[in-house]
């Protein structure tokens, strides 16, 4: 049986595709950044004989409806919500990169629906926030012909993005036919996203599965994985790199099949295990201590609500980034200190934090606000949070251009020249 729901897909749900038998259990495959569902076409042939195969795109992916998702939590809430009309209830996952973060969030929000997960070329925490926020910032410049250029290097091994070129112009019109603002509230949602604290939490019997060539999420990753989770093993597949079910597809579906077959005994035991299947390793024992990364944090203030120390740091480091909050609060010393606390408790946990305004408009008053103080290094990290906050070189230089009018030429003219170095220097894509 084959099912597609596309074009009418609303906005709470995802855009999806069923293969296999009606009455078989309902395994599901979630995409990589970028991908659509068809980066699992090397699976289904051996995979809907056994399971009812559910695949989606995520928004704006693949022709999907362009509705923006910016947490992976409300990814798994509007999966969710299509299985839900489906009258799914119970089922295997499987993602790869953001789908394995969907899929790791299913498992600790939903765990009495997750019978069995397989993790592939996924991570706790993907990169750092700055990276994927400064992604974010080059496809709003730029579109997405950036990344749809570096996209063999990131996804494939040399070898087979040369022995290959129909596979990786495939794999390049994926990327260049996706929404750019879906694109760009993907990487949001991979900047936020951090389950390093919340591993041990994952109940169910895992598979973690990754390329040994991922330079993007590569063994280490997987290492840390195998590590938080109580009960997952760790598989290796030889020559792949980050879109291993592409580059090497008949041992992730062994992998997979193997895994889904006997992890999964309370409604798959009928279904025997391949004939022949790649090992799989043991458990293994941690390589380091997992712990998620915080500030140190002051002494709270007692004022009879919560504490804006806490809720300021966080929208600190998600405005400025953590390179520049980190360095911040490093070279503070007893002279400093008490002035860094007070602009993560007032400035950022006071104000940034009412909902009067919203961070793109901050982002303006704060431009206009520092031309007229002439606060040049200040307007300097305050560009970069502006193109972060979503403002465009073209809207910052409006900015820049009204401010001249009401705040003098000459103050104008010294911003032009420091916003100027810092679009070029944020929005110029990697050779």
């Amino acid at each position: 049986m084959e099912r597609v729901s596309e074009t009418q897909t609303p906005p709470k749900t995802l855009q999806y595709r069923i293969d296999g038998p009606d009455d078989a259990p309902v395994l599901i495959l979630g995409p990589s950044l970028g991908t659509t569902w068809h980066m699992w076409d090397r699976q289904i042939a051996e995979l809907s004989r056994r399971w009812r195969v559910f695949r989606f795109d995520l928004p704006g992916h693949g022709g999907a409806p362009a509705h923006p998702a910016t947490a992976v939590a409300e990814l798994a809430d509007r999966l969710l919500a299509t299985l839900d009309e489906l009258g799914i209830q119970r089922f295997g996952y499987a993602g790869c990169s953001i789908g394995g973060a969907i899929g790791i969030e299913l498992a600790l929000r939903q765990p009495q629906r997750v019978a069995s997960l397989a993790l592939v070329a996924a991570s706790p925490r993907f990169g750092t926030a700055d990276e994927f926020r400064q992604r974010g910032v080059i496809v709003r410049t730029n579109g997405l012909d950036p990344m749809a250029r570096t996209a063999p290097e990131r996804w494939f091994t040399q070898g087979f993005a040369s022995a290959q070129p129909a596979i990786v112009e495939w794999a390049v019109q994926m990327v260049r036919t996706t929404d750019p603002g879906c694109y760009i509230a993907a990487c949001e949602a991979l900047a936020a996203f951090d389950v390093r604290g919340e591993l041990g939490l994952v109940g169910v019997p895992t598979l973690v599965l990754v390329g040994s060539e991922d330079q993007v999420t590569g063994p280490a990753e997987a290492r840390t994985l195998v590590a938080g989770i109580p009960d997952a093993r760790l598989a290796l597949v030889p020559g792949a790199s980050h879109l291993a079910p592409v580059e090497q597809p008949a041992a992730v579906t062994d992998l997979l099949e193997r895994h889904f077959s006997t992890a999964w005994q309370d409604t798959l035991s009928a279904i025997p295990a391949p004939p022949v299947a790649p090992a799989i390793s043991a458990p293994v024992a941690p390589v380091a201590e997992i712990a998620a990364a915080s500030p140190e944090q002051p002494q709270a203030v007692r004022t009879g609500r919560p504490d804006p120390y806490i809720a300021g740091m966080k929208v600190r480091r998600e405005v400025l980034g953590d390179a520049h909050v980190d360095r911040a609060t490093a070279e503070a010393d007893d002279f400093t200190g008490d002035f860094q606390e007070l602009i993560t408790r007032y400035a950022w946990g006071e104000v940034w934090t009412r909902e009067g305004l919203d961070r793109r408009t901050r982002s303006v008053v704060t431009l206009t606000a520092l031309v007229a103080g002439g606060h040049l290094d200040e307007l300097a990290f305050h560009t970069r949070a502006a193109l972060r906050n979503g403002l465009t070189p073209a809207e910052i230089r409006e900015v820049l251009i009204h401010a001249a009018v009401y705040c003098g030429v000459p103050a104008a003219n010294s911003a032009f020249k420091v916003a100027q170095a810092v679009i070029q220097q944020e929005t110029t894509p990697e050779a």
